[in-house]
């Protein structure tokens, strides 16, 4: 899409570094080379794992997984001590409670998908959604952003769209909201559709964006496997791409995903950076609180769904039993993870069926 679109002389292939923080120092973890020299795990924990990860990579697909969390496989392949200082700590970062329910298909397409090479394109991913938007108005339709949908319902000529700034009739709605939202909006939904689809528990996506004058560290990703951490990855984006690109600043992302009731989705950004710089200390004795020249926060709600062993039995179609709304979001995207790419290509595969181009689901 980025070659369509004609911002393929932007996108570039870098291979960065990816570290994991143990026991208060950074070890790159990224390539079966660094595995072998991971020093927290014995030489044979270290050989018993990289052959676990590349089986895994091997695997076409993860239907012998099935019904395994990745907690018991990563133990029982990988080893007791490999789980505890590698995986858990992953997994307990990204689903918190749930970690022992995590399905090991997931776990799978994110061994099997990883390559060390990242694409980017050069100015920020936004000049792809502005190309998208751009195209969609150059083929006659329309874009409306801050408008609040209220509700959709059927009105026997078609599909009625209630929004604050009013109602209009369609055809075919396509709704990419969680499941649980989708539900909400549309109370003609079948109870049979709302037992099996309007299921399961979702933690939100909580982002601090830094701008700094000078770098932090010297790695591009770091998973935060200590403990007492107030977020779970460090991403230190100009260790990527060139502080140049950014007016000089160094930008430092720390990120999270936590249960949307938790007190940080709706912290004022004063008091997280209270929160959190001290802990930069911990990487970097150096870093002091006027090193920083900016920051922002964010937070989204349904951002990571708790993909549980079960989780596959209620992923809902792509059509719904009321006619002409579809809906498409990052529920259906299993047994991969929340990421552009699989948005894309879940997309391409929704208009191939609505199109009718393809009866496939």
């Amino acid at each position: 899409m980025i070659e369509q679109l004609g911002l393929g002389d932007r996108l570039e292939w870098r291979e960065p570094v990816t570290a994991t923080l143990h026991d208060g120092r950074p070890y790159q973890l990224d390539s079966p080379a660094s595995l072998l020299r991971f020093s927290p795990l014995p030489l044979v924990d270290r050989l018993r794992m990289g052959a676990a990860l590349a089986a895994l990579k091997a695997m076409p697909n993860p239907r012998l997984l099935v019904g395994e969390t990745a907690a018991a496989w990563t133990r029982r392949w990988m080893g007791e001590r490999a789980y505890e200082v590698v995986w858990e700590p992953l997994l307990r970062g990204k689903f918190g409670d749930a970690a022992p329910e995590i399905a090991m298909p997931w776990f799978w397409a994110r061994v099997h998908d990883r390559t060390q090479s990242l694409g980017y394109v050069r100015g920020g991913f936004q000049q792809l959604y502005d190309r998208m938007a751009d195209e969609v108005r150059a083929a006659g339709g329309e874009t409306r952003f801050g408008t609040s949908v209220t509700s959709v319902r059927t009105d026997g000529a078609g599909l009625l769209v209630e929004t604050d700034q009013g109602s209009e009739r369609f055809d075919r709605v396509i709704s990419t909201f969680a499941p649980r939202l989708t539900a909400r909006l549309v109370p003609e939904l079948p109870d049979e559709w709302r037992a099996r689809h309007e299921w399961g528990r979702a933690y939100g996506a909580h982002c601090v964006v830094l701008a700094l004058d000078r770098p932090l560290t010297s790695t591009y990703w770091l998973n935060v496997n200590d403990p007492g951490f107030p977020f779970m990855a460090l991403v230190e984006h100009t260790n990527y791409m060139p502080a140049a690109d950014y007016g000089g600043r160094h930008l430092v992302y720390l990120g999270n995903y936590r249960p949307m009731d938790d007190t940080l989705m709706t912290a004022p950004l004063d008091a997280i950076l209270d929160e959190f710089l001290p802990h930069l200390e911990r990487l970097n004795i150096a870093f002091d609180r006027s090193w920083l020249t900016d920051a922002w926060v964010f937070a989204a709600p349904f951002s990571q769904p708790i993909v549980s062993v079960d989780y596959r039995d209620h992923i809902p179609p792509f059509h719904t039993p009321v006619a002409g709304l579809w809906v498409a979001s990052m529920f259906q995207v299993y047994p991969h993870d929340r990421g552009q790419n699989y948005s894309i290509a879940l997309a391409d595969r929704l208009v191939d069926r609505v199109t009718g181009r393809t009866l496939a689901r």
